[in-house]
């Protein structure tokens, strides 16, 4: 299977630095994604998430380990050193840290790796699935069952995360695998929470099952700022080519 892709990262309006960082590489073995949201204020944020990508991205291509979700988990591992050693060096870059969502796609497997509250999402034939799970404290809330998917819309501390490349020496990382049928209908959706945020997972199903592949990120896009784009917001979208 083929894909394609198109990509947006835009400042909020209520920003003045993008703390977002992003980048799609088509390499020898197969379509990689990568998608960070940088923590820390100062800018500290901003170099968090591109040193955050840049890592990911020579970490991976260098790499000779078959297992992808191996490969995957180690550069992000490398990035989280990287990002701690340079926060160390400098006072002004103390508690600097990101999120991260890695998404490569080889033939008719996804590979993915996650930490923070980013997103990676799944579309197929017409249904929106979340593949990964917010490392934040809403979500452990309701995990606990102390509240309720519609309670945390609005909760007051929903951008507090539990874990973030940056804030700690040994970092837990989330991986897994999806396996991808060639007669299915599928694209991916890879994104900050600048977006979700903003737009329901059910929004977000409405807008790809609504329009063409070349017409969702501006559709996207101008939804978010039509809702005051209170946060960066970047994202990947990619399809599979008929």
């Amino acid at each position: 299977m083929k894909f394609e892709y198109s990509s947006l990262t835009k400042i909020g309006f209520q920003r003045y630095d993008n703390e977002d960082a992003i980048g799609v590489y088509e390499t020898n073995e197969g379509l990689l994604t990568v998608v960070c949201d940088g923590l820390g204020g100062n800018k500290a944020g901003e170099i968090a998430s591109q040193l955050c990508r840049d890592v990911i991205h020579s970490c991976f291509i260098e790499s000779i380990e078959p297992n992808y979700l191996e490969r995957i988990k180690f550069a992000i591992v490398e990035a989280n050193k990287k990002i701690m050693n340079k926060a160390d060096d400098n006072l002004n870059l103390k508690g600097m840290a990101t999120t991260a969502e890695v998404l490569f796609i080889k033939d008719s497997v996804a590979y993915w790796g996650h930490v923070g509250d980013s997103r990676i999402y799944n579309f197929k034939n017409g249904k929106l699935k979340q593949l990964t799970k917010d490392h934040s404290l809403i979500q452990k809330l309701i995990d606990d069952g102390y509240l309720t998917m519609k309670e945390a819309e609005n909760h007051p501390n929903k951008n507090i995360i539990t874990r973030a490349i940056g804030d700690n020496l040994t970092i837990d990382v989330d991986v897994s695998k999806l396996r991808l049928n060639s007669k299915d209908d599928i694209n991916f959706l890879v994104c900050t929470d600048g977006v979700t945020t903003v737009v329901s997972d059910i929004e977000l199903e409405t807008i790809i099952n609504g329009y063409d592949f070349k017409t969702i990120p501006e559709k996207l896009s101008h939804l978010i700022e039509e809702r005051g784009a209170p946060d960066n917001f970047s994202f990947v979208f990619i399809g599979k080519k008929n």
